[in-house]
């Protein structure tokens, strides 16, 4: 996968926490982690669009891991959502599962970019 494929994907990942958060009934609870939950997911996709423009190594790691840890946070709330029962399960099966695979694809990268700084000379 292409940086600019990631990009991409976690813009499109954010979309889609914005339909979710459509579909939440009018309750306090609801509003308090839709503000989270919008606000973590895009986050995750400014991050990494800030890490692509980085202009150091460290400044990649350093964004990449918020990137990273932004994500986490929105599959979080998508879990608390889930356990809430706040919307139907159908309705979060493939954004959480997106999310988890999203968790992944940048811890993954994370860790390569960390192993290749600590290899440089």
């Amino acid at each position: 996968m292409t940086s600019k494929e990631l990009e991409s994907r976690l813009k499109s990942f954010a979309y889609r926490v914005v339909k979710v958060c459509e579909a939440f009934p009018q309750k306090k609870i609801c509003r308090i982690i839709e503000d989270q939950l919008l606000r973590s997911a895009f986050s995750a996709a400014a991050n990494y669009r800030a890490a692509c423009r980085a202009i150091s190594k460290k400044s990649f790691i350093s964004k990449l891991s918020i990137a990273f840890e932004e994500i986490d946070e929105s599959l979080f709330w998508l879990e608390v959502v889930n356990e809430l029962q706040l919307i139907k399960t159908q309705q979060l099966a493939g954004v959480i599962s997106e999310a988890n695979e999203l968790c992944s694809i940048l811890a993954s990268a994370r860790k390569t970019s960390q192993k290749n700084q600590s290899l440089k000379p």
